[in-house]
């Protein structure tokens, strides 16, 4: 495949950034050379699913199962975004190495002790999205290796910024028409790549 898509800005999300609660009209398929904003989950139409810091990570994953989802925002009592959760944090590696590190059993760890903070949630510009197609926005995951891409817009109140949307890989690859399996990230990303190849 030739390399004609763009990989669009990316910084760390605002400290303090809002949940917005804002339902959901999308394409069923896709082109890459269509508008990104195709295969972005628009929070101005459907709300996102959002879980306490101090929730148990079994709770986080049977609320993912419930929601149909594979990440859920983690935040605090005041709707402030403090870090993100996905299903490969809890099914993975990290419950092994938090336990390792500090000792106890799985029903001690909290979404917050396996989360990815915010200062390490790199989001997109919703005036970037907007001018930008589905191959940019496939280049972009490629080159952050991230299953989803965050995406943010100036807030409405005294915080920097909102969460307007989300890139999910397995979204893409289901409007794009290609078949993955979600298993761990990296194995994810290879077959993202090679069906992309294959398309």
């Amino acid at each position: 495949m030739t390399r004609s898509h763009k990989i669009l800005p990316n910084h760390k999300i605002a400290r303090n950034a809002k949940l917005n609660r804002r339902n959901l009209k999308r394409r069923q398929m896709v082109s890459m050379t269509e508008p990104a904003i195709e295969v972005m989950t628009d929070l101005a139409e459907s709300a996102p699913y959002s879980i306490s810091a101090t929730a148990s990570i079994d709770e986080a994953n049977n609320r993912m199962i419930t929601y149909g989802v594979r990440l859920l925002f983690v935040s605090d009592g005041r709707e402030n975004l403090v870090g993100l959760i996905t299903a490969s944090d809890i099914l993975g590696e990290k419950p092994m190495q938090y336990i390792a590190e500090h000792g106890g059993t799985r029903d001690d760890i909290f979404t917050q002790d396996i989360m990815t903070s915010a200062e390490n949630i790199d989001v997109l510009d919703i005036t970037d999205v907007e001018k930008a197609n589905v191959g940019d926005i496939v280049e972009t995951i490629k080159d952050t290796r991230r299953q989803h891409l965050l995406v943010v817009e100036p807030a409405t109140d005294d915080s920097k910024e909102a969460l307007r949307g989300i890139f999910s890989t397995s979204q893409i690859a289901r409007q794009l028409g290609i078949e993955i399996k979600l298993t761990d990230q990296a194995s994810t990303f290879a077959e993202f790549e090679k069906a992309l190849a294959e398309s």
